[in-house]
């Protein structure tokens, strides 16, 4: 069974994927049944964090098992104890692997509940904590070193400073509240900084937050095999037209001796 709701789409996102793995080519080959048992997986799958989070060494800097040996110190310091590996992708060899532990279906809800927006909420399940910007509502009395249940709001309806909320949450972990319910929502203007320290998530994964900042660039797969895909050599020209932040570009420039 899911452990979250399945993932619902905006109109021309759902055409196209129906386009792509409903199709009647598809139906033909497989048969209806078939194809809509993969499609319902996909959609399964799309609904929870990736099983890996993937990590871009920096080799201009160090070697890669230098690096991986420093990360896995790191992680045991946040996981305290608990052995998670850090692994090497078998075909990218600046790339490391951190396996995501959950999600962990034992975990005891707080009376004191806190609701964030949904992007914040997928931060959160990629090892993010809390920061005051995606806070939509708090508890009523809540207090600085409370502890408290994060929520996610995924359908956008929670209304910002609400002190309850009934509609559909998805529940992402458990915190530490660092600021009061009136400091979060103060009349003087918006806070930034960590309103909810995460301890206990429903899907662990390593916080990169300030974690080897020379050594690491977090990024994802995809983007991580577009360059190598393309290839550079020292000497070329290359446009980067759509560098934001920048990760790909890095990249490539270290893939090309930064010649």
């Amino acid at each position: 069974m899911s452990f979250f709701p399945k993932i619902s789409f905006q109109r021309e996102v759902e055409e196209y994927l129906t386009k792509v793995f409903r199709n009647n080519e598809l139906i033909t080959a497989l048969g209806t049944q078939e194809v809509e048992s993969k499609y319902q997986s996909l959609l399964s799958h799309l609904s929870h964090p990736p099983g890996f989070t993937t990590v871009r060494v920096n080799t201009h800097l160090a070697s890669v098992k230098h690096v991986k040996k420093l990360l896995f110190e790191e992680i045991q310091k946040q996981f305290k104890g608990l052995c998670v590996p850090v692994l090497e992708h078998p075909k990218l060899q600046d790339v490391l692997l951190i396996p995501v532990i959950g999600p962990r279906r034992d975990l005891k809800k707080h009376a004191s509940e806190v609701i964030v927006g949904a992007h914040c909420g997928y931060a959160v399940l990629r090892g993010a904590h809390v920061y005051v910007p995606g806070i939509i509502s708090t508890s009523r009395f809540m207090k600085a070193g409370d502890l408290v249940s994060v929520y996610s709001d995924i359908e956008g309806k929670c209304k910002k400073g609400a002190k309850e909320f009934e509609g559909v949450k998805v529940f992402l972990g458990n915190g530490i509240s660092e600021l009061s319910r009136s400091e979060i929502f103060s009349s003087s203007g918006p806070l930034n900084g960590m309103g909810v320290r995460m301890i206990e998530p429903v899907y662990l994964s390593p916080s990169f937050d300030n974690v080897l900042p020379s050594h690491l660039f977090l990024q994802n797969l995809p983007s991580v095999v577009v360059s190598h895909i393309l290839n550079p050599q020292p000497g070329e020209r290359i446009l980067d037209m759509c560098a934001a932040p920048g990760g790909k570009t890095t990249h490539l420039a270290t893939l090309m001796h930064d010649q």
